[in-house]
């Protein structure tokens, strides 16, 4: 475990970046260790021994884990970065399994295919992480396929 603020400056601006400014300083306190590759990159962002998020090595972007995106809900506006899925689909999403375009009843239209989301229920609580697999548009006309890979579902 390393800590460096060279590291903690770097992965505050990716989560300025990513999930809107701000984020960086509530993802990240100043206690936040680092487990680094061998080439010294950012691989992990860890607090109090709980991972954060994990520096993804194809793209740079962070990917959350439950605890991260319970620190970026409280950062970010009410519907952003968020996918809403009907209460029939939460107990498989929060268990890990792929919310599909069908179970989509509410989407952040800003959101782009790829990016990292946070997967709540009609209520707005958080059930999981994961990555967007569709755009909004793609998944406001399809009712078959996969809208969002879950990374981690709350019941995991």
């Amino acid at each position: 475990m390393e800590r460096s603020k060279k590291h903690l400056a770097q992965v505050r601006t990716m989560a300025d970046y990513q999930f809107g400014k701000g984020c960086g300083m509530s993802l990240f306190p100043d206690e936040v260790t680092f487990q680094l590759s061998k080439t010294k990159r950012v691989r992990q962002i860890l607090h109090k021994d709980r991972r954060i998020a994990t520096v993804r090595a194809k793209d740079g972007t962070l990917t959350l884990s439950m605890y991260g995106a319970e620190l970026v809900q409280g950062c970010i506006p009410k519907n952003a970065h968020k996918v809403v899925v009907c209460e029939d689909a939460v107990p498989f999403v929060s268990n890990g399994k792929t919310a599909f375009a069908k179970h989509v009843v509410g989407i952040d239209n800003k959101l782009r295919a790829g990016e990292e989301v946070l997967v709540v229920d009609e209520s707005g609580h958080l059930i999981a992480t994961g990555q967007l697999l569709l755009s909004p548009g793609e998944i406001s006309v399809l009712d078959k396929g996969g809208a969002v890979d879950i990374r981690r579902g709350k019941d995991q």
